[in-house]
């Protein structure tokens, strides 16, 4: 009675455990947004039930063969030894034969279907119009570049990238340091982002939403808080959008938000950070210009709000130790006006 107990137990948690991963689904391979992640999902499913049934025989062969074997050492004497008959020499071949045959055509089977897959999700590279978008991995944050044949339409932002649902995009990879990996599994694999190369991956979103993405290749120490958002939204949304970032940064409007830009542009702040129609053109860290419209700071470590933001300024190493920003020296009574002035940077 206790054994059964606890086997129910043992199912009511593991039942829990699956019923959560259902739930929290916004970064998830298994939940698809796009045609490419469908059929990773696809081919991820075919794996886990082929090999899951595969098992599942092994496990049911095993425990049959060792229940014979014990019934047979009840029945006689240990020293007893048996040598098997010609027939069931023959046997055993047979069965050994045509398990590494099935083995192998399993594996040929496996193999095709992850090629197929894969030769399947570069095809958008055929589509008419497609976005062209660079992300720059960095420790420990992103750089994104929309690509535009005209130089005056080309946009600079960080940690976030809004595609239009239905339109293929093309990501192109480069890395300034380490080995980073772009991955938003909702939308497609992952693909390394490696020193001196480009490499290119395609996404394409079949709906609105947010999905989040993270470096799947260990990085550094913030290598965990390394994370991304990929924002689809429809076309007219997209180019709304699009159309606001294109322009300089907002002029400020109140007393404190015009002390906050001088505090910034009086600081080590400009020397690293850009913001668009100001003197501050650094290229060390995020660009600014639209901070205020992200949702998050430190590469989405944290909330874009303006109490963690102003904590990030004053002590960014005791939000995310390691990270590459000076400490700041920002007086009590400069730091509203500086945090006033960001957030309003949207």
């Amino acid at each position: 009675m206790m054994q059964r107990a606890k086997w129910a137990r043992a199912f009511a948690i593991a039942s829990s455990l699956v019923l959560t991963s259902c739930i929290y689904n916004r970064q998830s391979a298994v939940d698809p947004a796009g045609p490419q992640a469908g059929r990773v999902d696809t081919l991820w499913w075919s794996f886990f039930w082929l090999l899951g049934a595969i098992f599942l025989i092994v496990m049911i062969l095993t425990v049959m063969t060792l229940g014979r074997r014990h019934r047979g050492f009840e029945q006689e004497p240990l020293a007893i030894r048996h040598k098997a008959s010609d027939e069931t020499e023959s046997q055993l071949r047979r069965v050994v034969t045509g398990a590494t045959i099935a083995t192998i055509v399993i594996l040929f089977v496996l193999i095709v279907a992850s090629v197929g897959t894969g030769k399947a999700n570069s095809e958008l590279q055929q589509k008419k119009n497609p976005l062209t978008i660079q992300v720059t991995g960095t420790q420990w944050w992103w750089q994104i570049q929309y690509m535009n044949s005209d130089p005056t339409q080309n946009l600079t932002t960080a940690n976030e990238i809004h595609i239009p649902v239905g339109r293929p995009v093309q990501i192109r990879g480069a890395s300034n340091d380490v080995i980073h990996s772009f991955w938003v599994p909702n939308l497609n694999g992952k693909r390394d982002l490696i020193p001196s190369r480009i490499t290119s991956e395609w996404i394409e979103a079949d709906h609105p939403g947010e999905f989040r993405g993270q470096c799947a290749e260990f990085c550094g120490l913030q290598h965990a808080h390394m994370a991304i958002w990929v924002i689809a939204e429809p076309q007219a949304q997209f180019d709304a959008w699009m159309k606001a970032q294109l322009q300089p940064a907002a002029a400020p409007q109140t007393p404190a938000q015009i002390r906050g830009q001088q505090v910034f542009l009086n600081n080590a702040c400009m020397y690293c950070h850009a913001i668009q129609g100001t003197p501050a053109v650094g290229q060390n860290g995020p660009d600014l210009t639209h901070f205020g419209s992200r949702r998050g700071i430190a590469a989405n470590t944290v909330p874009n709000t303006m109490g963690n933001l102003a904590g990030w300024i004053l002590d960014p190493q005791s939000m995310k130790p390691g990270n590459h920003m000076a400490t700041v020296e920002v007086s009590s009574t400069d730091l509203q006006p500086l945090v006033e002035y960001l957030e309003s940077l949207k």
